[in-house]
């Protein structure tokens, strides 16, 4: 033991090593939150679903037990040599040890892995492709729409930094000082994905579903940017860590209790922060396809949209896509304006000293208190990043269910004739309050 620890030890005193270790960690840990919440939200969706149609929803997938039933009625039952070997009966009286020991009976587990039955049916589905197609563009289409999300994932921070013996961790996998810019950028890769869908499907439906993704996504992109201008007026940086820590310190942009959130100016700001705000949520729901701008999906008007002619795994990266967007886009709407992993309420700062005047009322060194406590920290705000997510997610799905379907030109009236002035109004109104009354 003392062998691995000193190897440990060396190893992470070489910085290039250390450096390279904690990054393949967050890596993984960024990228399987992702993938994660892609199975949550499609049970939260099912479930918010049913309750909002008055439905039951999802609630038989679970372990099935009752498979062992036929133990009992059986002569000739599986595994009855190994039955024998164990000394336990399988005949009539195998019924009765079953239901003695409940396990004639499913264990529904309240449906929670009807995602993972989804899954692997459409993994377990017949990959078709069909003869027409342009295939070389037909089968990168789906990996662009993927991998769009997965790479605006790598710029969000999840927890504040940790403080180690060897050096201090951000708790994100890419600590750009660009970091809204580069969301924009990639978010931008899965347009050419859903076109090169139409377009390669060489069929009518997914050609006018690809069209009308093109258009809608680059109007609400223009709208997108200009709304996060003012945000960054009031920031004064693009770093995205250094924005919540700003919120941490001061309150959050669109709930500042706290800090200098508590002056006038900052209430005065609420109003272009507000508007910010309207505008880039919105923005997020048509960049990630979501009901009621689904207009390039609709199954009233092209039947399936761009996926029409897709089917088993590349269909599910499609279905994937659009559910790691929304969970990229509740991520960022989290970090810019409602806090990121700040636990707010002035907790960041005063939960570590507390842990660590508690450690030290136990005994504990110094230096181990702070540490430990530097640890806990970082769990709960990482633990408050999630919830913050998991309720947006639950706002999304809300909204799916609650609002209808708009008309494709009422979608571009509201991006170009709405949101473009409304988000360059913005901007002024903004540098109008900076410039006056601060």
């Amino acid at each position: 033991m003392t062998y691995i620890l000193r190897f440990c030890d060396d190893l992470l005193s070489n910085p290039v090593l250390f450096y390279t270790i904690t990054t393949i960690i967050k890596l993984v840990v960024c990228f399987a939150v992702t993938i994660a919440f892609v199975p949550v939200s499609v049970l939260v969706e099912r479930r918010v679903c049913a309750f909002i149609q008055d439905r039951v929803g999802p609630n038989r997938v679970g372990i099935p037990l009752s498979i062992f039933r036929r133990w009992g009625s059986k002569e000739e039952v599986p595994f009855s040599g190994l039955l024998d070997k164990l000394g336990l009966p399988h005949n009539g009286r195998a019924a009765e040890l079953l239901k003695f020991l409940r396990l004639d009976r499913d264990i529904s587990l309240w449906g929670l892995l009807q995602p993972a039955v989804d899954g692997a049916k459409l993994f377990l589905k017949q990959d078709f492709t069909p003869s027409f197609v342009r295939k070389a563009y037909f089968w990168v289409a789906p990996a662009l729409v993927m991998a769009a999300p997965l790479m605006s994932a790598a710029v969000i921070p999840f927890a504040g930094p940790l403080e180690t013996p060897y050096g201090n961790i951000n708790m994100v996998v890419s600590n750009l000082n660009m970091g809204p810019l580069w969301v924009f950028a990639v978010s931008a890769i899965s347009v050419y994905g859903l076109v090169l869908a139409g377009w390669a499907s060489n069929s009518k439906y997914p050609l006018m579903g690809g069209l009308r993704t093109s258009a809608q996504m680059i109007s609400y992109e223009i709208s997108m940017g200009l709304s996060v201008i003012p945000l960054l007026m009031i920031y004064g940086y693009l770093n995205m860590n250094d924005m919540v820590q700003y919120q941490a310190d001061n309150g959050w942009l669109v709930l500042p209790l706290w800090g200098e959130g508590l002056s006038w100016q900052r209430w005065l700001l609420l109003i272009p922060v507000a508007i910010s705000f309207l505008i880039f949520v919105t923005s997020v729901f048509a960049e990630a396809n979501r009901t009621p701008f689904d207009m390039s999906e609709c199954e009233t008007d092209l039947i399936g949209g761009y996926h029409t002619e897709y089917s088993s795994m590349k269909f599910a990266l499609f279905f994937m896509g659009e559910y790691a967007a929304m969970v990229v886009g509740s991520a960022l709407v989290i970090t810019l304006f409602l806090g990121g992993w700040s636990m707010g309420f002035t907790l960041d700062r005063l939960v570590p000293e507390c842990v660590s005047c508690y450690l030290n009322n136990w005994g504990v060194s110094s230096a181990w208190a702070d540490q430990l406590a530097d640890w806990v920290t970082v769990i709960l705000q990482f633990v408050a990043f999630l919830l913050k997510l998991f309720c947006f997610i639950f706002f999304f799905v809300w909204v799916r269910w609650t609002l209808p379907r708009f008309r494709y030109d009422q979608i571009m009236k509201l991006g170009w004739l709405v949101f473009f002035e409304l988000a360059l109004v913005n901007i002024f109104i903004t540098a109008a309050i900076l410039y006056l009354f601060q």
